[in-house]
């Protein structure tokens, strides 16, 4: 082009619509945590770009559906937590067998005062309960085996020996239990009379069936719960129905399960809920007299597979537990677990009845039993042929079996 006169460069004016309002967003505080997750606040404003300047713009002529959160998560820096225990209690009883008991605690490692459990939630914990002993009792000395006082007077689960076997019928719904040594779940005291004064009022309840409507509205209780249970190859969707819950005043529902959590109030109606996994607890708090929910939940083959096939479930208010079998061909590493899921009205106990992990080089061998409270996310680790009697705060359990 050497030959040829250059043009001169010029700048023309291409479009003189204004380009539509956009959400901004602008970095409003530092992370609320200095370790750990915790959460960021950020102004998200509506602005719009009108002849070469930012303009501030109602939010309205944003869309709303692309608002960006005004809080976000964020991590500083990894925090570092560890368990720690108070003294033993003394035996509960004056004689004969009893059980002893310990508080635990979650420390920072950088303060060492005491933090939210959950913080620890992923760390193994040793035991918390454990047997005792106070000598025989005068008038029953001799008579009186190992551990009989170790009965627990609440709907219970007793953990049993490593045995081999291959049918797993309990995982399935309303299948009878294989025969043998086995873990057993039995009511508590009172547990029949509760059912009957329990039997008109929906909450508390566990639902089993593949179908069903739940009727939430006009319970007594400010706070109800009701707790849906399916086989583990299944999946949960919900659709909230009718709703006259009071958002103003607080009420709210929420839905959790082991893969999700998720709360609501404006614009439940036809909104539908998917579990992702084989249980939902569902949870309302109502203000106001005669407000709540109606829901209608069905049950399908899980889209995705969320659990090993050595996984087992277990629907109250008792059952039967052994440990799982692994397969020879199956790969190193796979943590098997079993699921115990009872009405939201109920609590669990396991007490072991046999812990013989068999011999090493067998199938059916593991090295320590993990026992987790969902509610609370507390672990409790029990190793070799340890007896032990655990307790849940609330009412699902689980129980990861390792080598």
């Amino acid at each position: 082009c050497q030959p040829v006169p250059k043009p001169e460069s010029r700048v023309e004016v291409c479009d003189l619509n204004p380009c539509p309002p956009r959400w901004k967003v602008t970095p409003a505080g530092p992370c609320s945590s200095s370790c750990g997750l915790g959460l960021a606040v950020q102004l998200v404003t509506c602005v719009q770009i009108l002849h070469g300047q930012e303009v501030l713009q109602e939010e309205h002529l944003c869309p709303v559906a692309e608002k960006p959160l005004t809080s976000v998560p964020c991590v500083v820096r990894t925090c570092s937590y560890e368990w720690s225990f108070s003294e033993w209690s003394e035996c509960s009883t004056s004689c004969g067998n009893g059980i002893q008991t310990r508080q635990d605690f979650c420390l920072s490692s950088l303060t060492h005062k005491p933090v939210n459990p959950l913080f620890c939630r992923r760390f193994p914990k040793a035991i918390v309960v454990r047997g005792c002993s106070a000598g025989p009792c005068p008038e029953q000395e001799g008579s009186l085996s190992p551990g009989a006082e170790l009965q627990p007077g609440t709907p219970a689960t007793h953990l049993t020996r490593a045995a081999a076997g291959t049918e797993h019928g309990h995982k399935d719904l309303d299948v009878p239990l294989p025969a043998g040594p086995r873990e057993q779940t039995q009511p508590g005291a009172g547990e029949e009379d509760t059912a009957q004064r329990c039997f008109l009022s929906v909450c508390g309840s566990l639902f089993l069936n593949a179908t069903g409507i739940i009727n939430m509205t006009g319970v007594e209780s400010r706070d109800c719960t009701v707790a849906i249970g399916r086989p583990l190859r299944e999946e949960i969707s919900v659709t909230v129905l009718e709703s006259s819950l009071n958002c103003t005043a607080g009420e709210v529902l929420l839905f959790s399960g082991r893969m999700m959590w998720r709360t609501g109030c404006r614009k439940l109606p036809l909104s539908l809920i998917n579990s992702r996994t084989n249980t939902l607890i569902v949870k309302q708090r109502v203000v106001l007299p005669g407000n709540g929910v109606i829901l209608q939940y069905s049950s399908r083959t899980a889209t995705k597979k969320y659990y090993q096939d050595c996984d087992q479930q277990l629907f109250g208010p008792q059952g039967e537990i052994e440990n799982p079998v692994q397969l020879p061909d199956q790969r190193q590493g796979v943590v098997c677990r079993t699921f115990l899921t009872v009405a939201p009205r109920q609590r669990i106990s396991i007490r072991a009845l046999s812990t013989d992990l068999g011999p090493e080089g067998n199938h059916t061998h593991f090295n320590y039993i993990l026992v987790r409270d969902v509610s609370t996310m507390k672990t409790v680790v029990f190793h070799g042929k340890q007896q032990f009697l655990w307790q849940s705060t609330g009412s699902q359990a689980e129980i990861e079996f390792h080598e």
